[in-house]
This record gives C-alpha cells, structure tokens and sequence, in this order.
C-alpha cells in the first residue's frame, strides 16, 4: 500500500513524497519526467514518487478505434505502468478523498473488503492530481440499461465483439425484426470518439459481412447523432463539411442539429421524430471531470474543473498541480481573455513535462514557469485509408490525412516498444487478411465451467451463471 515512510532519508535529510492521483497521459508522464530526474533521490530514499490509478497500465485512447476495428492488438493500446515507472510506487486503487489542510489522500485498493482493513490513508508532501475524465451522461430514458461506452479498452474490445455477434444474430434468425434491429449500429456524439469509432468499425463490418452468405453490406444501417450542427469541430469548419460528405457518401446516416430523447426498449427515439429498433447504442457525448475532484477541499471552477494558474499549481493551494482534462489551465496564447486550454492529449502530454519541472523547480526553491502552447492542429481517421486533418493552416483529407494521422500518433505512442508493436501489427495487417473473430465469452469465462460444475446438482442453470442464450454477452446492457 504505500506506508508513511516519509521522515528522514539513511542520511538524515528530509525525505519528499509526491503522491500522483492518475495514471493517464499526465499522470504517467509526469511520474515518468520525475522518476528520470529524481533517479539518484528516489536510489538514495530521500524522495518517493506514490501514483494511485484504478488501472496497472496507461491507455492511449487515440488508438482505441483501431482497436476495436481489429488493427492493433488490444494490448498494444496500453502501457504497463510498473515497467515504464520502475522507481515509483505504483498503488492500483481508487482516490476516493483529498484531504489538502492535512496533505492526505483516502484510497481503496482491491484488497478493501478482502482483509477488512477499509481505505487507507496516504499522505504526502507534494499533490499532482491528474485523475482525467469520465463519460458525460444525460438522463436518456434507457440509456443506463442499454447504452455502451467507448473510452475505455475494455469497452473498445467489447463492442468489436458485440458488434460480429450482432452479425451473427442476424445471419440466424428467422425474424426480419430482429434482425433489422440487429443490423442497425446507432452512435451518439460527433466527435473524435464518437466518429472515428463509427467509422473504423463500419470498415470493419462491411468487410466482415462477405463472409455471410446472407448478409451484404447494405443490409448494415448506421446512424450518427450530432446535437449540434456539424461534427469534428477540432478539425475546422471545412473539414468537418467534408467528414459528413464521406461519411454519408458511405450509406452512414448522419443527423445533425438531433438528440436522442429515449432508447428504453432497445428502440432509439431522437429528437426529430424518427424511431431505429437498435440492439447497438454507443454514446461518446462528451466528457466530464472524475468524480474524486468533488471529493477535494481544492477549488474548482463552474464546470467542476480544478482551478489552476498559468504555472499548473492549483489556485490558492501550494504544493498541489493539476493538469490535463481535470484542470482547468488559462491558455496564454489565446487572444481572448478567459479562454483555458482544450482538454486533449496534445495539451496534456506538454503540460505533464511543465508540471513536473515546476514541482522540481518549487522543491529546489526556484520560480515556476508558465504554461504556453499553441494548439497545432488535428488529425481524425474516417476509417482505413480515409481521414481529414488541420494542422499548422493546412487542410488535408482522404489517404494524406489519414497517413498523417497514423505517423502523427506511432510518434505519440509512449515508449519504443509500443511504437515497434504497433508499427509491426500495421504492416502485417496490409499484408495479411483482417481478424473477424469475435471473443465475447471471455467476459464470462467461468459460464461454461459453472454449468458443468453444477449441471448434476440443480435442473436449471445456477443463479450466478448466465442462461443458455446470454453466455456470450450482449454488452448493451
């Protein structure tokens, strides 16, 4: 767990504890700028660098389209945090308070509940809080029972699965409702999840379907729900014109200026009046702040963002730092008085190497530095071989700007393995055939045995195994 070992390093000098909440782009990159130039400290036991995150590994979510589309390898989208953070302690739990006044942080790990010995208590001396972000819901009728998420691997993987065994479903009944609703994909949200996940597995399910012989690609209906008037808004204007424009030369339907209102019975109702029997409802409208940032005694902004100065040190509380999608960060390049930074990983990668050497900096008694980046640019993939891209003024689009959003991110992957897997993955998928294989019983993997072990003691399958029809899972609800 990280016991209170602060105090006296072997050589009687102060030992330092840096407790980072996060182990996303910030958290890990800031632990990893830390962990680099505290070696000789961290060696010595004069400094600790303590990273709480729910999960062992680092996801880089740009990858998770692709991912589900079958191009790259689920494990290859993440990085394992105790091999990159060798000299940190890494605690896989969640953050559930921050007491700041008395410099503690209130954390469940996986063994709360297995020993009884409930959360613990881990206190620090400097605070990077960098939890990131969660999906932004609504109160959609049926949207909890029904709806999928796309931010995390695991939810990546699951809909790749959930969507082949749609296409099975239909290939074998008989009902031409169920199999309708079977075949009709429904995507809320216009943007980089929502779109570049849309588009990557309609590739995908349209290539799939030639290995039905009852099943052709436009047999396959997806839909794209935009409340505002157009999609991308990162890429410009134009280029979100021309996204729709491919999107819908696809047979995709996209409706803009629409929300959804229901999706209570597997039948999505939007706003304009139409209604799509669906088994397939995926929501990437937007994002919201982890809740852990309400749980803190730092203060936070009308949105629910920590409230951060120009240098990433949280307004009025020294010796805490924020950054990336939870902090809210004035933009110094922006005319506009007000503005904060976009939370995106291109802004969050720069600001985890400026909070680190700001915390270097206030250890060693030296003045902070601002935050300042221009925005670049964007890039979004519309599928294989198809993209747009605004980046530096220039506007590229189709196979130019989706080249260059898969250079752009093989040289954001973190680490050189990474890079060489995915690089590797990438020519052999050009190579070689795509996977359509659907693994949807790994996430019930005891299903089959529970039943067998079971079988002779009771006529029916047992209360804690799935029926027959449902081992292999529909992840809507």
């Amino acid at each position: 767990m990280a016991p209170d070992t602060r105090g006296t390093s072997p050589d009687n000098r102060p030992r330092v504890r840096i407790l980072v909440v996060g182990g996303g782009y910030v958290g890990m990159y800031t632990a990893l700028r830390l962990q680099r130039k505290l070696r000789q400290r961290l060696k010595s036991g004069e400094a600790e660098i303590v990273v709480v995150t729910p999960e062992p590994y680092m996801t880089y979510q740009p990858f998770l389209p692709e991912a589900a589309a079958g191009s790259i390898s689920p494990r290859h989208v993440v990085v394992p945090l105790r091999r990159v953070l060798k000299h940190c302690t890494i605690v896989i739990g969640e953050a559930e308070r921050v007491d700041h006044a008395k410099r503690t942080a209130t954390v469940t790990t996986l063994a709360t509940g297995e020993d009884s010995t409930g959360a613990v208590e881990i206190p620090y001396d400097e605070l990077v809080l960098a939890p990131g972000s969660v999906s932004r819901t609504l109160p959609v009728p049926g949207l909890a029972d029904f709806g999928i998420g796309f931010k995390t691997v695991e939810e990546a993987i699951g809909l790749r699965n959930h969507v082949i065994e749609q296409m099975d479903i239909a290939s074998a009944t008989r009902d031409p409702a169920i199999r309708d609703a079977a075949l009709t994909f429904v995507f809320v949200g216009g943007g980089y999840a929502g779109v570049e996940a849309l588009a990557e597995l309609e590739d995908m399910a349209r290539y799939t379907s030639r290995y039905y012989h009852n099943i052709k690609p436009a047999d396959l209906r997806w839909i794209l729900v935009e409340a505002t008037g157009r999609i991308l808004p990162e890429v410009g204007e134009a280029m979100g014109k021309y996204a729709v424009r491919e999107l819908r030369g696809r047979n995709i339907d996209v409706r803009l200026d629409t929300r959804l209102d229901s999706c209570e019975g597997r039948v999505a109702v939007l706003s304009d009046g139409s209604r799509f029997p669906t088994r397939t409802l995926v929501w990437t409208a937007g994002v919201k702040p982890a809740p852990i940032l309400a749980a803190t005694d730092l203060p936070l902004t009308e949105r629910g963002r920590i409230r951060c100065t120009t240098t990433l040190a949280v307004d009025g509380a020294p010796h805490a730092w924020a950054a990336g999608d939870a902090a809210a960060v004035p933009d110094l390049t922006s005319s506009e008085p007000g503005t904060e930074t976009a939370p995106n990983a291109q802004h969050a990668v720069r600001q985890a190497k400026v909070l680190a050497d700001n915390v270097l900096a206030t250890l060693a008694g030296r003045p902070a530095e601002d935050y300042r980046h221009s925005y670049a640019g964007s890039v979004a993939s519309l599928g294989l071989h198809k993209g747009v891209a605004h980046v530096y003024g220039r506007k590229l689009k189709g196979y130019p700007a989706w080249l260059m959003h898969r250079v752009y991110h093989l040289s954001r992957v973190p680490t050189f393995n990474r890079k060489a897997r995915v690089l590797a993955e990438w020519t052999l998928a050009g190579l070689f055939k795509r996977e359509i294989v659907s693994l949807g019983s790994l996430e019930h993997p005891r299903a089959e045995f529970a039943l067998a072990a079971r079988g002779h003691a009771h006529p029916g399958p047992p209360e804690d195994t799935p029926p027959k029809d449902e081992r292999r899972p529909d992840t809507t609800g």
